[in-house]
């Protein structure tokens, strides 16, 4: 089991590297031009969104996947208000992108908003899919996971359907280190009830669409970080390869668009499912912070099992 679950957490942030040299570019056809088949860790492009960090770096979904990481090792657990200021602490001479969401949680934060209220509207995904390391502590208690990844999420992102979908991919992660094939652990995921009735509905279209190509189906879903076209797509790349994990955040990172979001939520799922040997492992070692990671790792799953 503890194979497993750290196994979901360096899915996460070696999918969200994978993704960030050619993260936000929309067409597919230029990223095949210009890298070939993205297998291996790049740098962003000069003059991209990501531009100054390297080959190995995280975009600003992993940076706060970091965070949260730490707060887990050094509470024993998740501490809102903990997460709360560690991420404000990052954001204060952030060197990377800052996105809307980001942008909006700050100013509601500068106008005195606490991490209850502090969220702003973005409807984007991102804001899920940074719970992996919520597994540490909580992978025996799925009840405490889903708060915590509902609160997590609502700090940043204050949409119905964005915080369902963080729960979605708790529930549907966790049933997969329970032995559920990652089809199975969605479709019990998303029929285990639900705030917004968006979600179901987008589970079923990603599933709907086994019978078309990755490219097809994203493209149709759209590649946008919004959560009606990105959590589809997610379903979809999940279910086309749930026994290839490498073949599933290639495609996704080769699909264009808000690959890192969609990579930080499919590998997770198939990394629960198959184990550390399905994550790469020339991945892992390009990781800057791979080190950090272990460390932290290490100390946030003794607490979970002490």
């Amino acid at each position: 089991m503890k194979e497993r679950i750290e196994a979901l957490v360096w899915a996460s942030l070696a999918g969200d590297s994978l993704a960030l040299g050619v993260h936000w570019d929309y067409n597919p056809g230029r990223i095949k031009k210009l890298h070939g088949r993205v297998e291996n860790l790049l740098p962003p492009e000069p003059g991209s969104y990501h531009d100054g960090k390297g080959t190995g770096d995280l975009t600003h979904y992993g940076d706060q996947e970091l965070v949260l990481l730490e707060s887990v090792a050094e509470k024993g657990g998740f501490d809102l208000d903990d997460f709360f200021r560690r991420w404000q602490e990052l954001f204060q001479d952030y060197g990377g992108y800052l996105d809307k969401a980001t942008k909006g949680t700050l100013e509601k934060i500068k106008a005195g908003a606490g991490p209850e209220g502090s969220g702003s509207d973005s409807n984007e995904l991102a804001g899920a899919v940074r719970i992996a390391p919520l597994f540490l502590p909580f992978h025996d208690d799925p009840e405490a996971l889903v708060k915590a990844a509902r609160d997590q999420t609502r700090m940043t992102h204050n949409h119905p359907t964005v915080i369902d979908a963080a729960e979605f991919l708790a529930r549907a992660t966790h049933l997969a280190l329970a032995g559920r094939e990652p089809v199975k652990a969605m479709e019990e995921a998303a029929g285990a009830g639900y705030r917004s009735g968006e979600l179901a509905s987008l589970v079923d279209k990603g599933l709907a669409s086994l019978d078309q190509g990755s490219s097809r189906a994203i493209g149709h879903f759209g590649r946008y970080c919004a959560v009606e076209s990105a959590l589809p797509g997610c379903v979809h790349l999940i279910a086309k390869h749930a026994g290839d994990l490498e073949e599933a955040l290639v495609e996704c990172v080769m699909n264009g668009g808000d690959s890192a979001a969609r990579a930080m939520f499919v590998g997770p799922v198939l990394a629960a499912a198959l184990g550390m040997e399905a994550v790469p492992e020339r991945w892992l070692k390009g990781l800057r912070q791979k080190d950090r990671i272990a460390r932290d790792m290490d100390r946030a799953f003794s607490i979970g099992t002490a």
